[in-house]
């Protein structure tokens, strides 16, 4: 099983690294589906996955100094992210508490994922229908980032595809710069959220050399999504998107069968 794991997260990191997805969309209803392990395992192994890849990741860039991220943006947007995070992630404890059926937890998060999914994909599909928005101020990007970020840690996907979305509409950003972005915002939220849950103690029962294994999956697969990355264009990028979210669609519909 731990095979399974590490080949998850490298590929989901692949993918996460070239569309600003972060890997945890892919990793989390995979890992459900193959039952690696349980809920709240799954949902740490796929949090710290994805940290470790959009750390590497946006820590890379700036080094090299080869990154279009607008800190302008992204800072408030990645905060509010953190906040809303904190948010999606007591969430989520509560629910845990009150369902003691770890398949039921599993069956609403399945069910939350598709239908947010299913709307993140039409609005890519369909986007040149809509005029993207340009907006700007601390307080409207916090709000923004507060938002993707309940979600994205309610679901346990670091909001990945959430956020690609929200920079399309919300601050008009190709899709080059949505994905550098993207990994900068879940980096901030990530971060704040494993760390509430390390210094909480609740840490769920995990393999630490899954674990690590994981992480450092995650951090190959994004050296091999930034090469990839550079090669593609801006079409060719969306394109893999929109069938990454035709995937994790597909994913998630098994997901709501088996768990219910």
């Amino acid at each position: 099983m731990a095979g399974i794991c590490f080949l998850v997260a490298f590929l989901a990191s692949v993918l996460g690294k070239i569309c600003g997805m972060g890997g945890g969309v892919i990793i989390k209803p995979v890992l459900d589906a193959c039952q690696a392990a349980g809920a709240m395992a799954i949902h740490f192994y796929s949090g710290c996955t994805v940290l470790g890849m959009s750390c590497w990741s946006v820590g890379k860039a700036i080094w090299k100094k080869d990154s279009q991220l607008d800190f302008r943006v992204s800072t408030p947007l990645g905060v509010g992210a953190a906040v809303g995070g904190l948010l999606g992630k007591e969430l989520y404890t509560r629910l845990t508490e009150g369902f003691p059926d770890a398949d039921m937890i599993g069956g609403i998060q399945a069910l939350l994922l598709f239908a947010a999914t299913l709307v993140t994909l039409l609005y890519t599909i369909f986007r040149r229908c809509f005029s993207a928005k340009q907006t700007k101020g601390l307080l409207p990007c916090a709000t923004i980032g507060l938002a993707l970020g309940a979600v994205g840690s309610f679901l346990g996907i670091g909001g990945g595809p959430f956020n690609v979305a929200a920079l399309y509409y919300f601050f008009a950003m190709s899709a080059k710069a949505a994905a550098q972005n993207s990994l900068y915002i879940i980096l901030i939220s990530q971060a704040a959220g494993t760390a509430k849950t390390v210094l909480s103690g609740d840490v769920p029962e995990i393999l630490l050399p899954v674990l690590l294994g994981m992480i450092l999956c995650g951090i190959l697969g994004s050296e091999a999504g930034g090469k990839l990355n550079r090669k593609l264009s801006e079409k060719q990028i969306s394109l893999l998107f929109e069938w990454a979210m035709v995937l994790v669609l597909g994913i998630n519909l098994y997901n709501i069968y088996r768990f219910w």
